[in-house]
């Protein structure tokens, strides 16, 4: 006959590692005859003579430290130990939260179908807040590296130039604006559908930034559409500070900045009407596009112009890339006011940026490779808690 299950003896209660405070945990070692219906009761008194109250339940099939390797780390051996957080108890005037710095007195009784068995171990522990969190260290360490990476990137751009990858959709944009100066024609530069406060669409001011620059150089007309206000003011100001920067302010007209509709396929058929009139040397689309890219690609490669898009949305890259002349895909776009300018500053933070996704990289096929031979320590740095 099977031995019954008995309250543990060997309790531990303390602190609960990195949090804010007001959290106790206890641990205590499996019971091998303990089975899915047997529930260890956590009870907890505000001093040792008790009364005990009970502050949860925990099933003897779950709660394994294993589970939060955040706290308790890794090793075979945490499957074989129980674990459970105590933050609120059902106190003489109702719900109470655990205080940091007042000791608690806790035991762990059993229930079987048998009845509960009251354990005679009591152990006694205090929260307190902690200041760091010991789990996030990896986090830490990831974010100076990359950051030092940038930062050195930045020193070394200061003193000497930093070769990047020619990306031939930018180094077009001058044969496409001279282009359009040649033939005494617009340029037409197109923003996506995002609003202002979306990446691709500042990436997009960036590159109209040095777009207007060179229009204003070459006394080339510029006409830009935005699909909302915010955008079309923010565009006014790109252009004309660019304007003021290549010494031509009087040649800068806000009416040229314009939303022709917020709506997505109203926006589209003006944009395909303003292709079809006026017939600009080049059409630059820089964004996020969504069905509207096929459209627009379409009735521009019809007029002739001189394409050149931009965009990180993958489901619409295959419409550029077959319609337009040039295509900067994904994470170019971002890249291009670096490219474009070969500011320090903004060159630094690429090439930072670039060694940290190489590091990434590197560390996946080692992970890869050790995992494969049964050693996943890396991925136990990389893990997020």
């Amino acid at each position: 006959m099977m031995e019954p299950v008995v309250p543990p003896v060997a309790v531990e209660a303390f602190d609960t590692p990195d949090d804010d405070g007001g959290s106790i945990t206890l641990t205590w070692p499996k019971d091998a005859r303990a089975n899915a219906n047997t529930t260890y009761l956590i009870t907890i008194a505000e001093s040792g003579s008790g009364p005990f109250r009970v502050a949860a339940e925990v099933s003897a099939a779950g709660n394994f430290m294993a589970e939060q390797p955040g706290l308790f780390g890794h090793g075979d051996e945490l499957k074989d130990f129980h674990y459970v957080h105590i933050e609120e108890f059902a106190g003489a005037k109702g719900k109470q939260p655990i205080e940091d710095g007042k000791t608690y007195s806790f035991h762990i009784d059993v229930r079987t179908a048998g009845g509960t068995i009251r354990g005679k171990t009591i152990v006694d522990a205090e929260s307190a807040g902690n200041l760091f969190n010991m789990a996030k260290v990896n986090n830490l360490v990831l974010t100076l590296v990359f950051s030092g990476l940038i930062l050195g990137y930045i020193v070394i751009a200061r003193t000497r130039t930093l070769k990047i990858r020619r990306i031939a959709g930018l180094e077009a944009l001058d044969e496409a604006l001279g282009r359009a100066t040649e033939m005494g024609k617009p340029v037409l530069f197109i923003h996506g559908l995002r609003d202002m406060s979306q990446i691709p669409t500042i990436a997009a001011v960036n590159i109209l930034g040095r777009v207007a620059k060179r229009t204003a150089e070459y006394d080339t007309a510029l006409r830009v559409v935005a699909p909302d206000p915010v955008v079309m003011s923010v565009s006014q100001e790109t252009v004309k500070a660019s304007y003021i920067e290549a010494g031509r302010p009087d040649a800068f007209n806000p009416d040229h900045i314009f939303v022709p509709s917020t709506e997505q396929f109203s926006y589209a058929a003006a944009v395909e009407g303003i292709m079809v009139r006026d017939k600009p040397a080049a059409h630059i689309m820089m964004g996020y596009f969504y069905a509207e890219s096929l459209l627009l690609a379409e009735t521009g490669s019809t007029t002739g112009a001189i394409q050149i898009a931009g965009t990180d949305a993958f489901t619409q890259l295959p419409f550029f890339v077959t319609t337009c002349d040039y295509t900067l895909l994904g994470e170019e776009l971002y890249a291009a006011s670096a490219y474009l300018s070969g500011e320090p500053r903004m060159l630094g933070s690429l090439k930072g940026q670039d060694g940290g996704k190489a590091i990434l990289l590197a560390v996946l096929v080692l992970g890869t490779l050790l995992a494969t031979l049964g050693m996943p320590h890396l991925t136990h740095v990389f893990t997020p808690y």
